[in-house]
């Protein structure tokens, strides 16, 4: 079977599968589901990238005749905007579905429903060919730098294969063009010739992003890019993330654990929880005034680099729910210390309570 129709095949399971669980009574999944003023506007041409209710739904298990009757929401009516040259940071717990949303955007698997907009194209919407001539736009770096290498080619060869793919420049000219590359990266040019396992953590980190930035992308999906890092090294490679977003006015999201990281490189702030947007704010405003209490406790549990300081943890009660069950109404109620009756039954609106902070609470007006 073709990649074409594999695809396509794909994306009807998917549409299938968003069917039948909005269907079910109960799920929280009926609002989210309504048609909205803002569905039917046409892009921001001030954002690069536009994402509206993105779903992703994989199949817990499946009946006879092969039709799914669970599902694992990993990404459950997501919405935001970035701007040109700017970074979002998207934190939260793990399993909240932060890596999948960052796959998703980039299609590099298929949306169960919503829209993605980049440069503002419907990248749903687009046929095989014209995503393979957009994907140089849009890159990934991710979080094993080893794994995503391969042993068997030198790192020049690595970093020059998806050039040579695209055709971005004659063959004639593809070391030079790899050369600067990996200069702009911080790579000296006697790596051309070496394999992966001849470097250290930090160098594959520096190797993976110079394969992304060969393409000259719009727009990067850094996928915890540092977690495996030593500090010293983290640094270095946040300081190379951010000048070579200057030079090359580049646009990323970057996901990560560390919260501050993220409010060191980070313009605005995304917090996930079991799949979906419970805050979104710019970076100040959330770190300053959080409004969500999952938000409050996990900017409490940010270390504080002063022994004489005191920071109030506030420590959250219960497990992680299951995404293929999650709970009625609010997802964070269960662990939540200000749950209310209304929480239990009825999901909270995502809504912007000033300068484009979003939250979606109980805690506070909801009309």
């Amino acid at each position: 079977m073709h990649e074409a129709q594999i695809e396509q095949s794909n994306a009807a399971d998917e549409q299938a599968m968003l069917a039948a669980s909005e269907r079910e009574p109960g799920d929280g999944t009926e609002e989210a589901a309504a048609p909205s003023v803002q569905d039917s506007l046409p892009p921001d041409p001030e954002a690069l990238l536009e994402v509206r209710h993105l779903k992703k739904y994989f199949p817990a298990n499946k009946d006879f005749f092969g039709r799914p009757r669970a599902f694992v929401k990993a990404v459950d009516d997501v919405s935001f905007k970035i701007r040109a040259g700017t970074t979002l940071g998207i934190v939260g717990e793990s399993g909240c579905g932060k890596t999948t949303l960052g796959r998703t955007i980039l299609r590099l698997q298929p949306a169960t429903g919503g829209e993605i907009f980049f440069d503002g194209k419907d990248i749903n919407k687009l046929k095989t060919a014209e995503m393979n001539a957009l994907r140089p736009q849009m890159q990934i770096i991710f979080q094993d730098p080893y794994s995503s290498l391969s042993p068997r080619m030198p790192i020049g060869e690595i970093i020059g294969e998806a050039v040579g793919q695209h055709k971005l420049v004659p063959k004639s000219e593809r070391k030079a063009y790899v050369l600067d590359i990996m200069k702009k990266c911080g790579l000296p040019s006697h790596y051309f010739e070496r394999y992966p396992h001849e470097f250290s953590g930090g160098q594959r980190q520096r190797i993976c992003i110079a394969t992304a930035l060969a393409l000259k992308p719009k727009f990067v999906v850094c996928d915890e890019p540092v977690s495996a890092l030593d500090v010293s090294i983290q640094a270095q490679i946040i300081n190379l993330l951010k000048d070579l977003q200057e030079k090359m006015e580049l646009t990323y999201i970057f996901i990560s654990h560390d919260l501050s990281v993220v409010e060191h490189i980070s313009n605005q702030v995304g917090v996930m929880y079991l799949g979906s947007l419970v805050e979104y704010a710019q970076t100040d405003d959330i770190f300053e005034r959080p409004m969500h209490p999952y938000t409050e406790a996990l900017f409490s549990a940010v270390p504080v680099p002063d022994p004489d300081a005191t920071n109030k943890r506030i420590i959250l009660s219960g497990d992680i729910p299951s995404p293929i069950n999650a709970p009625s109404g609010c997802k964070f109620h269960t662990r939540c210390n200000h749950c209310m009756d209304i929480c239990k039954e009825v999901a909270p609106k995502f809504r912007d309570y000033g300068n484009g902070h979003m939250v979606a609470c109980h805690l506070y007006p909801q009309d």
